[in-house]
């Protein structure tokens, strides 16, 4: 007589238990789904901290009908006596935008790449003014006498809004800089009642309050992000794109962007670009070096004068026009590592958006 088989080894006992398991995970998900995970609370403002006046602020997208208000805090580090500035901001009110790779490089200057015709179209570009402006510094407003070291040159021209958002005490500036100790045009952005924030790695505290407008801030613009699992070691500095700082700062527009960033420009500006960053800009004043390519700019002579033609000409597209160019004769007369082309190695560059609200 056969011996007879077990039941938990026939085919209706395994059917039935994988029925079971399957009901069991969609009563799970049915019970995730009617209840979501609370949010987290918005960390409080530090005691004794007063807030920033309310031009400071701006509403996001989707947020409350009431005024939020972006409040100043201490710095994370407990027990440390530096005032912070600028609470992050959660991820989820970001803007996400088509990523772009590359620029579009324009045709080369002649029907076969030369070092002669690149350089040419370059230099004449950055040479000549694209749009007049008759008042391009600070000493018009208050009498003001002193002067920065080097023409950070600002167009204050009444058809373009600058002039009436520093009149109304609603303006924003932005400084990128490496240990300069030429602060004097920030000092007077500040004086004339701008909201005024200096980045520079060199500092020693994570944010510094010098007056009431002007803010020092230990942060290294970038073109990227940095690998978190490399930034968690490096305690003293940070380096982050500009258009994540302005998303963890809670600002959504800079009146202007003053650049002075040893070489870095190129990057960074391909990233405004790529990123569209440059659209929350009204005005842009970049030291440019072309002494030598810049930090991870390659390709041979022609490429990489090509590349710098191409970003300029992103901008003009972008409706930001030139209108101050000056040529540094105190610097070293080269052209990526020659004496060639009569021109110096350090150029700072003014444009206007002429779209800028």
């Amino acid at each position: 007589m056969p011996k007879e088989r077990p039941l938990w080894r026939g085919p209706a006992f395994r059917l039935c238990l994988l029925s079971a398991a399957l009901f069991l995970c969609l009563q799970l998900g049915i019970r995730r789904s009617w209840c979501p995970e609370e949010k987290p609370r918005a960390p409080a403002a530090a005691a004794g901290r007063a807030p920033p006046p309310s031009r400071g602020t701006e509403q996001q997208p989707g947020a409350a009908a009431g005024r939020r208000r972006v409040t100043y805090v201490r710095s994370g580090r407990r027990g440390s006596a530096a005032p912070g500035c600028c609470p992050l901001q959660p991820a989820a009110g970001r803007r996400r935008k088509t990523v772009r790779w590359h620029i579009e490089l324009q045709p080369w200057a002649s029907p076969t790449p030369s070092l002669n015709y690149e350089a040419s179209r370059f230099l004449k570009y950055i040479s000549t003014t694209q749009i007049s402006c008759e008042h391009m510094n600070l000493n018009s407003l208050r009498g003001y006498s002193e002067t920065a070291k080097k023409p950070w040159s600002i167009c204050l021209d009444e058809r373009f809004s600058l002039i009436h958002r520093i009149r109304s005490k609603q303006c924003r500036l932005y400084s990128l800089g490496l240990g300069n100790d030429d602060n004097q045009f920030e000092i007077n952005m500040a004086n004339s009642g701008c909201e005024v924030h200096r980045f520079d790695p060199s500092i020693k505290s994570a944010h510094i309050q010098e007056g009431r407008h002007l803010w020092y801030h230990r942060l290294s613009i970038d073109w990227r992000d940095p690998n978190p699992a490399i930034a968690a070691h490096k305690l003293h500095s940070n380096t982050k794109k500009l258009g994540t700082i302005l998303n963890e700062f809670g600002h959504q527009k800079i009146d202007v962007l003053k650049a002075d960033v040893e070489s870095a420009e190129w990057k960074i500006l391909e990233n405004l670009i790529l990123e569209d960053v440059v659209e929350q800009i009204g005005q842009l004043v970049f030291e440019v070096h072309i002494h030598w390519p810049g930090f991870e700019v390659s390709g041979n002579d022609s490429t990489v004068v090509r590349y710098w033609y191409s970003l300029l000409r992103e901008l003009e597209l972008k409706d930001f026009r030139l209108f101050h160019t000056y040529k540094d004769l105190s610097k070293p007369q080269m052209f990526l590592k020659k004496e060639a082309f009569n021109a110096s190695s350090c150029y700072t560059l003014s444009w206007v958006n002429t779209r800028w609200k």
